[in-house]
């Protein structure tokens, strides 16, 4: 599940989402912490303090910075209503909104749904237990330009930062291929000329 992630310069959520995509997204517990019941021939569901560390990942991940995934928010809600459902999900967790905001680093609010915050080890069982969460997982600390954990969409002091695609260019370039951001800018500037041509043939 692991491999090339250190080769690769993209983050360890990318990576993940790329290997266990649709049509499955099957995710080995001993990885990670799932909401998910296990199968009969399963084993007992790992401890915190019994997950693995791998040695080739100790560079990527503390064990302090997290991705927490949840399951798809429901009746298409705004952007600002799918965070501040995040920040409602971790203060249940830190019995406080301004912990969690202040927890919370990074958010992803529309390829995949998930935020990324810095926590003790033993709050993840607590985090993973509660209403919509799907999955706990490392987050892994990104060796490019604009060094840092995670991916996403920044969240800072409290807020997040406008929408710009940029943010998930890892995981589209993981998901899609290398030039799948540059068509779509491609795609979404030819739109623009098409939209002010026809605006101006509008107002002659």
């Amino acid at each position: 599940m692991m491999r090339k992630v250190i080769s690769n310069p993209s983050n360890l959520t990318a990576a993940i989402f790329r290997r266990h995509s649709a049509p499955t997204f099957r995710i080995t517990h001993r990885r990670l912490f799932s909401d998910e019941p296990a199968s009969s021939n399963s084993q007992t569901p790992t401890r915190v303090s019994e997950l693995p560390r791998v040695d080739s990942l100790v560079d990527g991940c503390d064990y302090k910075h997290w991705l927490v995934v949840m399951h798809p928010p429901e009746n298409y809600p705004q952007r600002e209503e799918i965070v501040q459902q995040y920040v409602t999900t971790l203060s249940q967790a830190l019995g406080s909104e301004k912990g969690a905001m202040e927890s919370i680093y990074s958010v992803s609010t529309k390829y995949y749904y998930a935020f990324s915050c810095k926590l003790d080890e033993h709050m993840i069982h607590k985090i993973k237990s509660l209403p919509r969460v799907k999955w706990v997982l490392p987050d892994s600390y990104l060796r490019t330009q604009e060094s840092g954990y995670g991916g996403g969409e920044p969240f800072i002091d409290g807020k997040v930062v406008p929408y710009d695609e940029k943010y998930h260019a890892d995981w589209l370039r993981d998901n899609y291929g290398e030039g799948y951001t540059e068509r779509n800018c491609s795609r979404r500037r030819r739109r623009r000329k098409r939209g002010s041509r026809n605006s101006h043939a509008t107002h002659d």
